[in-house]
């Protein structure tokens, strides 16, 4: 048996719907899917297309009706019965896979070189941290004997006030 799916809505597209609905054919073990995007008269619709015996048919059919991604919106499910061929499962899953592939090559360089970047950003934080430490550093060494002094010259001072003032 084979069967012609027209999803509707206003959020079918770009939600994962084409490989929620693979995944449920291969789950469910039917010979030919195939599914793909398109933009309809008023609507944007995932079409898909699908073979197997009626029973699983008639389960797939249930799923779809009752179960779809997330994010989605559907305003209608319409069923059909289908005459051409359909591709192998297998096949539609393989040519997603390399779909997917190609999506993520140009986010995977960019993370690359966001990473290569980082680096050089981690270098240079290091370096003027280190840098940082050492000018704190000296400053310790000028202001400790500043402060030594003062101390020492306070004691004195005090010393001597309390002798003028016959304290002692």
């Amino acid at each position: 048996m084979k069967l012609k799916i027209k999803i509707t809505g206003p959020k079918v597209h770009e939600v994962g719907y084409r490989y929620f609905l693979m995944s449920n054919a291969i789950d469910m073990g039917l010979k030919g899917f195939h599914a793909r995007n398109r933009t309809g008269e008023e609507e944007p619709e995932v079409i898909a297309l699908v073979e197997g015996d009626e029973e699983t048919i008639a389960d797939f059919k249930k799923l779809i009706e009752t179960l779809k991604p997330e994010h989605s919106q559907v305003s209608s499910i319409a069923f059909e019965d289908y005459k051409g061929d359909v591709m192998k499962t297998e096949s539609y899953a393989q040519i997603c896979s390399a779909i997917q592939l190609n999506k993520a090559i140009p986010l995977l360089l960019d993370i690359r070189n966001d990473m290569k970047e980082m680096k050089g950003d981690v270098k240079a934080v290091r370096n003027t941290t280190e840098a940082t430490h050492e000018e704190i550093r000296g400053m310790r060494e000028d202001i400790q004997p500043g402060y030594g002094m003062t101390l020492r010259q306070v004691q004195s001072d005090i010393r001597a006030i309390k002798e003028r003032l016959g304290m002692q």
